[in-house]
């Protein structure tokens, strides 16, 4: 059983992957609109991952016999200036996101919830790689600038992502 307090937190962290999923297909409808078809199927991969996390958490809650409640999900940002504008977003998405979930494991922990602790183990190893990811992202477009051609091949190689669920 889980106490009050963990399970409203882990209620509010679903919902909250499933809203970074709308902010993802936010950004994957900018960068459609501005013909980038590789980063918006990188954003619309990246939405699919969220979803995946709000329903690994979904499960998790039921598991535990406790009751996952779906509550309504805020409009995201949908004006941006550029892709990299969509990147420092979503860098700093996942930087709120990891400050979350330490939060969680320390209500866990303060509940001596050992099997809850295990299972934010697994989100927090996702948001190393995730920061990472976006780190990275944002290096590379800072380095590319206003060069089309580089652009044009990293959006390529963008294009070919595919989330597989693990």
């Amino acid at each position: 059983m889980l106490s009050k307090e963990l399970l409203a937190a882990l209620n509010e962290q679903m919902n909250q992957e499933y809203f970074a999923a709308h902010a993802y297909m936010a950004m994957a409808a900018y960068c459609d609109k501005e013909s980038y078809d590789g980063f918006a199927n990188f954003y619309i991969e990246q939405a699919k991952e969220e979803r995946f996390h709000g329903k690994k958490i979904y499960d998790y809650i039921n598991d535990r016999g406790e009751h996952a409640i779906l509550d309504t999900i805020k409009a995201p940002k949908v004006e941006f200036s550029s892709i990299l504008e969509t990147f420092k977003d979503s860098l700093a998405q996942e930087r709120d996101v990891t400050q979350r979930f330490y939060n969680l494991s320390e209500l866990a922990r303060n509940d001596k919830d050992y099997a809850t602790i295990s299972f934010l183990n697994w989100f927090l190893d996702e948001q190393v790689e995730e920061e990472s990811t976006f780190e990275t992202h944002i290096d590379y477009l800072t380095r590319i600038g206003d060069d089309c051609n580089t652009l044009y091949l990293y959006e390529k190689e963008l294009a070919a992502r595919s989330f597989n669920e693990q």
